[in-house]
């Protein structure tokens, strides 16, 4: 008989309510392994006894074919020399233990479930929470960890003997599922309001859609509202109740197949819109596009387009009603403007109400919103945009080996958080913009709920240097010791850590608005940086922005305040105004008298408002009606102009061999060549070229100086494909190492990772001070 060994196995990484235990298990029944496995919440630990040779067999397969879901960062293994003697395999219940956890995001419905779904013999036939080990819900409804059943909102719903069978019995899919649930024991779909139950309650909400009514959903981090999105009166008037102008709304569509019908679709993002996490994706709408109304994106070339993810969100397409759905449904986020995304009864009534027609709840409690991640693909690899359900809360990992625990409140727009223990910093999902009280409020709850669940005490909190930002009183409230960052240099360093690296860089941190070390308003910053700190070499002209918060929404202030920045003279200036009908002659004389005296009126250097004045001066968009219209709208009128340019046109930035301009004499000629009759499709184009060529420029200038060859590209700028392509290869063709997000979004949603990075090296500084 072969000599036997005992081994003590640990997996850590994503190894919590993805069926692990269960997996484990069917590897040791088939290899004849005795032992047992347990969740100890930061890993998985089994031991494994039997000959060599098969517990070799057990932990290859472990590595090699873990549960498709689950996500594996490191496996130890040590030998067991005195070991107990097993009689077989068993899965022994949860245990508390301190050290890395890693907390899994929710898991879009997987196939089988849906095959199920979809099946009249199958006992959860139309079933609305149907799930396996393999998909469901799971940071929305965590209490707290080792991931069990009695630690989240499903313990309110005690399984029924069929139930129970499948979660104990190791041969079937649900074996250890902790959501797991059928018609009869989990929770029931409702109207807020109405008596519609179950079955009718979905019939009720397909034939109001079908019917070009607008309804509130609840799903698995918040409610949806949603409309027929080929119908452009229900979409008109959602927009009308919403007061939402203009933004993109995003779309549902039934299957990948309607899809790629309407938009067009690499085999990369089909992957990801139909894999397990299910982002939202902006893509390229075909240019025969028929199914989608106008007032879906309008204006824009591109639309967010996601698919099903929740059991009831292919209900509403698919159901045994006999009513007949559209392919596609507008799905944005169920909140007012500003607020966080509703999560309860109480929520939606209050604030959704007056939306919609109808509002289909759920009895499952929501412990943590989590709103759809959104994703753009720069060179076929994602390029997060925003990063919330089915991403957070994983973690980043740097090679540095640092040792503490911090909390980083993140950015006043487009805010999420930012927990850092050791060498790993978990961002939180999407929280919301911190002008409205509601947003506030939703942070500090989610940062205690986080807390709780990583088991985390911060040492210290980091924050913006903006001494009226909402997100700094959250952070002086918290009792802890502060330390504050500039903005646009934790943009950079949100970057070197998603790129896990602890070496200087030349970072090109374009965006809005951040506040200055010198108190004013930067947004253009070219920065020599690494962990320690940063220096200021380089960052566009700057010009005076006057009106505060109204010029970020109305790019003609920021025209005019060029033009007479330009000009010095009020009569030149007045006159190139009228020519390009920037505004009346009454608003510009306000205009040059806020200047000339000072009134709201603050030096900047926002690349941002730039794009604004850029798109103004062009008579492409002067007013927004929301952040980053202007802009946007800039990138895509030169984007369809370079479609009509030679291949070798598009690839020329660095031909000229005349000077760096300065973005003061670029958009004089910009002006001066628009005066004259010049496309501004064409301009715009020039813009993005002339900005990237400046930023290659500097660059080059400032490795000559001092030899930094890694550049680091982040801000809210780059969203900007188009110039993120054109900065991208011309630092490449110039010899650059380039630096740039992926799974981190470049906007604000990015700048807590940056800030949870300062505070880890700030806390290693001062080790014994604090």
């Amino acid at each position: 008989m072969n000599q036997e060994i005992t081994r003590q196995i640990r997996v850590y990484g994503i190894v919590q309510g993805v069926g692990f235990r269960p997996t484990v298990s069917r590897h040791a029944m088939s290899w004849g392994v005795r032992g047992n496995v347990s969740n100890k919440g930061p890993y998985v630990e089994i031991y494994a006894q039997g000959s060599e040779e098969k517990v070799n067999g057990f932990i290859s397969d472990i590595q090699n074919h873990p549960p498709r879901r689950a996500a594996i960062l490191k496996i130890n293994v040590e030998n067991v020399e005195e070991s107990e003697t097993y009689t077989q395999f068993d899965i022994i219940e949860s245990e508390k233990t301190k050290g890395e956890i890693f907390v899994s995001p929710d898991i879009a419905i997987c196939e089988e479930c849906k095959e199920e779904m979809f099946d009249p013999k199958n006992r959860r036939y139309l079933h609305p929470f149907i799930n396996c080990t393999c998909c469901g819900p799971r940071l929305t409804i965590l209490d707290a960890l080792p991931y069990d059943r009695e630690r989240t909102s499903m313990k309110e719903f005690p399984m029924c003997p069929e139930c129970a069978g499948e979660y104990h019995d190791p041969e079937t899919r649900r074996y250890d599922a902790q959501p797991v649930c059928c018609n009869d024991c989990g929770p029931e779909v409702y109207l807020i309001g109405r008596s519609e139950r179950g079955r009718d309650a979905i019939t009720f909400v397909r034939k109001t859609i079908a019917d070009g009514g607008i309804v509130a959903i609840k799903g698995i981090g918040g409610f949806h509202l949603c409309c027929d999105a080929s119908n452009e009166t229900a979409v008109s008037r959602l927009r009308q109740l919403k007061r939402r102008p203009m933004k993109p709304f995003a779309v549902m569509a039934k299957d990948l197949e309607i899809v790629k019908k309407e938009c067009e679709v690499s085999e990369e993002q089909g992957k990801i819109l139909d894999g397990h996490q299910k982002p939202i994706l902006l893509l390229d709408k075909k240019k025969n596009a028929q199914i989608l109304c106008p007032s879906v994106a309008p204006g824009n070339p591109k639309v967010g387009v996601m698919l099903p993810y929740a059991p009831v969100q292919l209900l509403i397409f698919t159901y045994d009603d006999g009513i007949e759905m559209p392919e596609f449904l507008v799905m944005t986020s169920g909140n007012t403007s500003g607020a966080p995304i509703c999560r309860d009864d109480h929520e939606a009534e209050t604030e959704l109400s007056g939306f919609c027609d109808c509002m289909l709840s759920h009895d499952r409690k929501i412990r943590i919103r989590a709103d759809d991640s959104v994703m753009d693909f720069y060179e076929d690899k994602p390029y997060m945009i925003r990063r919330s359900r089915g991403y957070a809360p994983l973690p980043f990992m740097v090679s540095t080996p640092y040792r503490g625990q911090v909390l980083a409140i993140g950015g006043e727009l487009k805010n999420s958080f930012c927990i850092g223990v050791d060498n790993r910093f978990y961002p939180s999902p999407y929280v919301g913009d911190l002008e409205d009280l509601r947003t506030v409020k939703a942070l500090q709850e989610t940062v205690g709920r986080l807390e709780t669940l990583l088991e985390v005490e911060p040492e210290i909190v980091c924050c913006d240097m903006h001494p009226k930002y909402n997100s700094v009183m959250v952070a002086e409230e918290l009792g802890l010791p502060v330390v504050k960052v500039q903005h646009h240099y934790a943009h950079i360093l949100s970057c070197m850590a998603e790129n896990d690296c602890a070496e200087q860089v030349i970072g090109v941190s374009f965006d809005g608005t951040g506040y200055g070390t010198d108190g004013t308003i930067w947004g253009g910053e070219i920065l020599l940086a690494d962990l320690h700190g940063f220096e200021r070499t380089g960052s566009v002209m700057p010009f005076l922005q006057i009106g505060g918060d109204a010029s970020s929404k109305e790019g003609w202030r920021i025209a005019v305040s060029l033009v007479y920045g330009m000009t010095g003279d009020r009569e030149k200036a007045a006159e190139i105004i009228e020519k390009l009908a920037l505004c009346t002659k009454q608003e510009a004389n306000v205009q040059f008298t806020m200047a000339d005296r000072k009134i709201n009126a603050v030096m900047s250097t926002s690349a941002g408002r730039l794009f604004d004045g850029v798109s103004a001066i062009l008579g492409i968009c002067s007013k927004s009606t929301f952040e980053g219209e202007a802009s946007m709208a800039l990138e895509f009128a030169a984007e369809e102009y370079k479609e009509t340019l030679p291949e070798k046109s598009k690839q020329r930035i660095l031909e000229s061999d005349r000077l760096l301009l300065n973005t003061e004499s670029l958009i004089k000629e910009i002006m001066n060549r628009r005066l004259n009759g010049e496309d501004s499709g064409r301009l715009a184009y020039f813009f993005h070229q002339e900005l990237a060529y400046q930023i290659i420029d500097a660059c080059v200038q400032i490795r000559q100086q001092n030899g930094c060859n890694k550049v680091a590209l982040s801000g809210g700028v780059f969203q900007n494909r188009l110039l993120l392509e054109l900065t991208d290869h011309g630092l490449k063709d110039q010899g650059f190492e380039v630096l740039k997000h992926q799974l981190v979004p470049p906007n604000d949603g990015g700048i807590a990772l940056g800030q949870a990075v300062y505070a880890m090296e700030y806390l290693e500084k001062n080790k014994g001070r604090l």
